[in-house]
């Protein structure tokens, strides 16, 4: 890592450089917080299940079975949020959504009230399950929102706000991550932040874990590859590494292939250490990372083992949505192995990764040429990076070298377990998954691989423009910042102006 004062190769000073990405910091806040508060509750990503978990985990109620919402959680589900995410104005009389609860009279909205009520105290939290370390974090918030004196509707948005500060140090922990690993190439350091913060992913404006994912993992990624290039590795090192992979499997059970691939590389470390006669040697690191990651892993294992009935507590929730397993024979039968059904699992997975998966009107709040923009586009560059890496060591360092391949093989592990998923289950009549579209392609559930998958896609991006200097870039750069944001606009553009959003309090 570079801490001089100047790099005459760059030509931007450390300090200069810390202030942009300071800068960056606080456009992303700024950013997040202007759609968190643009977008109504609760979003189709199942925000209020969310919700229910934080505040039951504010009292310090661990889940015990897939039950319904708690009592505190109730009036909201029941008063703010907008049904226009599933229903269209036209089915309400004159075509026109009706007015938020909260502005009418109590003797009005008594009767809908009471019926909202009945039907929430029915429903099923299917994320009862989910592992506790982003709603012990929102539970804490949660409290310190209702001790600063917010009420009523401003409570969830005082919780969605809390995402502002995970994607501020996502921005932070990007730059670290692309600094560490390309202290020579300021257009990578810039680059892979600078994409953060202008990202029209919805899932950091709304309340739920998939939005901690990256942060958690991304701190792993650079321990990691610290842990991977170290002639002997430290206790204190490992302890850190193990620590940071158990918060990952603790915010998100889908960052299992993240942990899969850790895991490998870690083996392959152990098995260069013995043949180079080192591993007595480094045996305290190995035990303090598999012992800080190990025990907490294992912990929550067996609460969900006793308490669920299984491993991840995941089949409650797949038994509730009904899905069944194929027999073996079956999987291949899946139109994933056709060229036409890969792209479509390939690009919508891509796609959903940069812009999210919320439906407004019952259909996907995005525009397809702007999808395939991004899936053509990150499959371009990211093969672009592959090719790249072929030529070592001509285009990058060993250790560059390492970690773009580590970066790769975290991402496909990802698809490739969503793949998997897709191909083992009969879907029923799940709205979706489904019969009719059997994909899993939720890319908030790759969002723990981001920070590997944009600095594949920025060294992408710094070859297509190798023949070109750090000015040219840069222009491109922006340029491509520019759609990101101006398309998001446009996209969400009738959120804004929506009654039931934070403006409108």
């Amino acid at each position: 890592m570079s801490n001089a004062r100047s790099n005459p190769a760059t030509g931007i000073s450390a300090t200069h450089e810390r202030e942009i990405v300071g800068l960056l910091c606080v456009l992303a806040a700024i950013h997040v917080f202007v759609f968190s508060a643009a977008f109504p509750l609760f979003v189709t990503t199942d925000e209020q299940f969310h919700l229910d978990l934080a505040v039951k985990y504010s009292h310090g109620d661990i889940p015990r079975s897939l039950n319904a919402p708690c009592a505190e959680v109730l009036p909201f589900l029941c008063i703010c949020g907008t049904p226009e995410y599933l229903t269209s104005p036209e089915t309400y009389p004159n075509g026109r959504i009706n007015p938020p609860l909260w502005t009418l009279p109590a003797d009005v909205i008594a009767p809908a009230y009471l019926a909202m009520e009945r039907m929430w105290k029915k429903a099923t939290n299917t994320e009862a399950s989910q592992p506790p370390v982003y709603y012990t974090l929102a539970g804490a918030w949660w409290r310190l929102g209702k001790a600063l004196g917010f009420q009523g509707v401003h409570l969830p948005y005082w919780l969605r706000f809390l995402n502002i500060f995970f994607v501020a140090g996502l921005v932070w922990l990007a730059h670290l991550a692309a600094r560490r690993f390309f202290p020579e190439n300021l257009f990578v350091r810039l680059g892979v932040p600078a994409l953060i913060v202008f990202m029209p992913q919805t899932a950091f404006y709304s309340i739920e874990n998939d939005v901690l994912s990256p942060l958690c993992f991304g701190a792993a990624f650079i321990l990691l590859m610290r842990w991977l290039q170290t002639d002997l590795p430290g206790a204190r090192l490992g302890a850190l590494t193990g620590l940071a992979l158990a918060a990952s499997f603790l915010t998100k059970t889908s960052n299992l292939p993240l942990l899969a691939a850790s895991a490998l590389a870690v083996l392959l470390k152990a098995w260069r250490l013995f043949k180079a006669k080192k591993l007595r040697a480094a045996t305290p690191a190995l035990l303090s990372l598999a012992g800080c990651a190990g025990l907490p892993m294992a912990a929550w294992l067996a609460w969900c083992k006793i308490i669920f009935g299984d491993f991840t507590g995941s089949d409650a929730k797949i038994k509730f949505l009904g899905w069944i397993h194929k027999p073996f024979a079956e999987w291949w039968h899946h139109p994933i192995f056709t060229l036409h059904g890969f792209w479509i699992f390939l690009s919508g997975n891509l796609a959903t990764l940069w812009q999210g998966e919320i439906l407004w009107h019952r259909k996907p709040l995005a525009f397809p040429t702007v999808d395939s923009f991004y899936a053509i586009l990150s499959v371009g560059l990211v093969a672009l990076a592959l090719v790249a890496l072929f030529r070592r060591p001509a285009v990058t360092t060993t250790p560059q070298w390492q970690v773009l391949w580590f970066a790769f093989g975290c991402f496909a592990a990802a698809l490739a377990f969503f793949g998997y998923l897709s191909i083992i289950y009969d879907f029923h009549d799940c709205f979706y998954p489904s019969r009719a579209h059997p994909y899993f392609t939720s890319g908030r559930l790759l969002l723990g691989a981001l920070i590997p998958f944009l600095l594949l896609f920025v060294f992408g991006l710094d070859r297509a423009l190798s023949g070109f200097g750090n000015s040219a870039k840069f222009l491109v750069l922006a340029v491509m910042l520019l759609f990101m944001l101006g398309s998001e606009i446009a996209i969400d553009w009738p959120i804004f102006p929506n009654v039931y959003n934070w403006f409108h309090l």
